[in-house]
């Protein structure tokens, strides 16, 4: 007997069955009808990958059009196309896939269409439905649409091209998303949606169908078999009701894997004992900076403050400049309960309406935290520098500081356009933000590419905790001033700790892109006539600094829009293990880098401290650290920890931004970032929003003046387009 005929015998086994997965039976394959292509056996698979026939990556879904995907195959230069329902095979986003690649007349090049996926009635019901008009008509859209996407391809456009032959590992989780209404009143068997784009719609039979409408679900998948249009799972967990705000930041948790559970007891009784006192014992081993006017300039209502700095001027006429930064280490130490969740959270995360600490509240927002008028523990570091910010020497010490002030940007800000203050903490953040000035030029000079992104900041209700106003970030010269000496920092320590432990050093590179990845941004530019080179990054820095068209200053903020999504990504890695001329940090123009400044909300800056103190033989190493292997590890879960939560950030601001937009009608500028074939991607400046707008509804055949110009990525047409949040007037040509 299984578990799911025991569970099935049960008298109240419904809801239990419902988080089985449902066994196959051979009767059932035995009448199925096949749509995709046998997975070849594992055997085959391993020859084909020795003989270099079959190739094996990582399979990314395209979020704007389920028919496609690619695949990152190491070795190769860009990734292989797959197109097409048979070709994609029943792969499902981040698994890791066996590919045949094409012969070069056969490649293709990523399609213009934006593609929701649809399911055919009867992909519902898992079963051989009558031939009917609903399912003849859906069957011959999607028919339609990949005949759409066999396009005419120049020969520069094409890209390696292949299907997917087998499935090495699958990497399937849970999803969250919604239950698509039954299409038969007694059917069980649903269409769930998940919320991630890039996961394909699953068939889930359930009791609870009913109950569960109109529910933000997790669901999980068991199988998807030759013989089902969609991947078959089982029902999970209900989370809430679709656009309250508690289910649906649960939601954007989940999906991005953002550990949220309390801290463990264990971890609790790492912390110190309250009230902690700063001893004399302590004092005497550390620099003491107490008299120094130290501030610390961060958002507004930041309370995890890592960083503050000081300014004066030495009796030789040269300048001191410090960055102090919280001294995480000492309350963290290597291996106990604390340090392994640190470990393993990696970063904190930051959402519009809640911090999710890496580490406990005490020292996050207390201890460690440089808060104004308290002593504090930190790791500084000095520079002695010329009036032109020409660096004389460094040191690097822990320390003992007193912030003076705990001040926001525009409070800073205020500080040094009021020519009335000459307090020292102000003439102080005047001289710094002179220096930063130079560093900035300076490092503009030597190719340091200045991009932009989209970033808005909520006002949020104190009762409701909803939304009130949203704007976009205004960034001023206190921003940059205190950007440019942490990354002075950061280049500092990183060539320290490699200097002193050159094949275990935690560093943070940034790889240049291929030439082909900015052919997007280029293009854009070429349609206004403007000359943009991306052969290095100066010249790439050079260009856009002369990218202006009059009359439209926020096209040049489109075009670094554009080039920041051309980039790679940063990422962590341990100095043994890459060749040193891979070391570079390509947008920031600098050899070597790393991150030291934020170890309340950065595991990486954990361990950067831990190299520095033994660098400075203030602390001593211990297995862990001098192992590249360990270390390694470590670097992959805090790059993907650090990636996931960025992108939560992100859907936490897209998530309020629609509880901002859910009761308002707005009429605003827009600017259209990409053209597609029947869809705009537009950017709304004023609220960093962006959306896609389809040229025409779904199933509607009719022409209503659409032409799409392949190879300037164009769409000329005679109308306006109309949508329920406002009216978009579109000039004659968009590109």
């Amino acid at each position: 007997m299984t578990v799911f005929d025991y569970v099935g015998a049960l008298k109240t086994s419904e809801p239990l069955l419902d988080v089985l997965a449902k066994p196959s039976t051979l009767e059932d394959l035995k009448t199925s009808t096949f749509h995709y292509p046998p997975h070849l056996k594992p055997s085959v698979i391993q020859a084909g990958l020795k003989s270099a026939k079959y190739f094996q990556g990582k399979f990314h879904a395209s979020r704007e059009n389920y028919l496609e995907a690619t695949v990152s195959v190491e070795g190769l230069d860009k990734s292989v196309l797959i197109q097409g329902h048979v070709s994609l095979n029943r792969a499902v986003n981040e698994d890791i896939v066996a590919i045949e690649i094409f012969p070069e007349d056969k490649w293709s090049a990523p399609s213009n269409l934006v593609l929701e996926e649809e399911p055919d009635v009867d992909a519902a019901s898992g079963e051989a439905s009558e031939e009917n008009e609903e399912n003849e008509k859906s069957r011959q859209l999607k028919d339609d649409m990949e005949k759409k996407m066999q396009q005419k391809v120049a020969k520069k456009d094409k890209q390696p091209t292949g299907k997917v032959v087998g499935i090495i590992k699958r990497n399937w989780r849970t999803y969250c998303g919604v239950l698509r209404p039954k299409t038969s009143k007694t059917s069980t068997r649903y269409v769930f949606v998940p919320a991630d784009r890039k996961i394909p719609l699953v068939r889930v039979e359930t009791q609870q169908g009913d109950l569960l409408q109109g529910k933000r679900i997790v669901v999980a998948i068991d199988e998807w078999p030759r013989s089902s249009k969609l991947p078959i799972g089982h029902y999970v967990k209900r989370l809430g009701e679709v656009g309250d705000k508690n289910a649906e930041n649960e939601v954007l948790l989940l999906e991005h894997d953002v550990q949220h559970d309390k801290f463990s007891d264990a971890v609790l009784a790492c912390l110190p004992t309250m009230p902690w006192i700063l001893t004399d014992e302590e004092v005497k081993k550390r620099t003491d900076f107490r008299h120094l006017a130290i501030c610390s300039v961060d958002p507004p209502g930041c309370t995890d403050i890592d960083d503050a700095l000081h300014y004066r001027v030495l009796p030789n006429g040269n300048i001191e400049v410090g960055v102090h930064i919280a001294d995480v280490t000492h309350f963290v130490r290597p291996g106990n309960a604390m340090d392994q969740e640190a470990a393993s959270r990696g970063t904190t995360v930051y959402l519009v309406d809640q911090r999710i600490d890496m580490l406990p509240g005490l020292l996050s927002g207390n201890l460690c935290s440089l808060r104004g008028g308290e002593e504090r523990l930190a790791m500084s570091s000095v520079w002695e520098m010329t009036q032109t910010a020409e660096i004389l020497n460094v040191t690097f010490s822990k320390s003992v500081i007193r912030s003076r002030a705990a001040l926001t940007y525009g409070e800073a800000q205020m500080r040094i356009d009021d020519a009335s203050l000459t307090d020292e903490v102000t003439v102080g953040l005047r001289g710094l933000n002179r220096l930063a000035k130079i560093l900035r030029a300076r490092r503009k000079l030597n190719g340091a590419l200045f991009l932009a992104s989209p970033e808005v900041r909520f006002n949020i209700d104190s009762e409701t905790h909803d939304p009130i106003d949203v704007q976009t970030k205004e960034l001023k010269e206190t921003n940059f001033m205190v950007e440019e000496f942490m990354l002075l920092a950061n280049i500092s320590v990183a060539e320290k700790i490699h200097k002193e432990f050159p094949e275990y050093a935690l560093l943070r590179r940034h790889p240049a892109p291929p030439l082909s990845s900015y052919d997007p941004v280029l293009k854009a530019a070429q349609s206004k006539h403007l000359d943009l080179t991306a052969k290095d990054g100066k010249s790439l820095s050079d260009s856009l600094e002369k990218a202006y068209i009059p009359g439209q200053p926020y096209f040049n903020t489109m075009l670094r829009i554009l080039t920041t999504r051309c980039m790679m990504q940063a990422v962590y890695f341990c100095s043994g293990t890459v060749e040193y001329h891979d070391y570079q940090h390509y947008g920031l123009a600098t050899p070597i880098y790393t991150h030291f400044t934020s170890p309340i909300r950065r595991y990486a800056d954990v361990m950067v401290h831990r190299f520095l103190a033994a660098a400075i033989s203030k602390d001593v190493t211990y297995p862990e650290l001098l192992d590249r292997k360990v270390m390694d590890k470590v670097c992959q879960n805090i790059n993907y920890r650090h990636r996931m939560a960025q992108y939560a950030g992100r859907a936490s601001v897209s998530l309020h931004t629609q509880l901002f937009f859910r009761n308002r009608k707005v009429d605003e500028e827009a600017y259209v970032l990409f053209v597609r074939k029947n869809a705009l991607q537009v950017l709304i400046p004023k609220y960093g929003l962006e959306g896609t707008i389809m040229l025409s509804a779904k199933n509607d055949k009719t022409d209503i003046g659409f032409k799409f110009d392949q190879e300037v990525r164009a769409v000329s047409f005679r109308t306006v387009i109309s949508r329920a949040q406002g009216t978009l007037f579109l000039p004659y040509q968009l590109i």
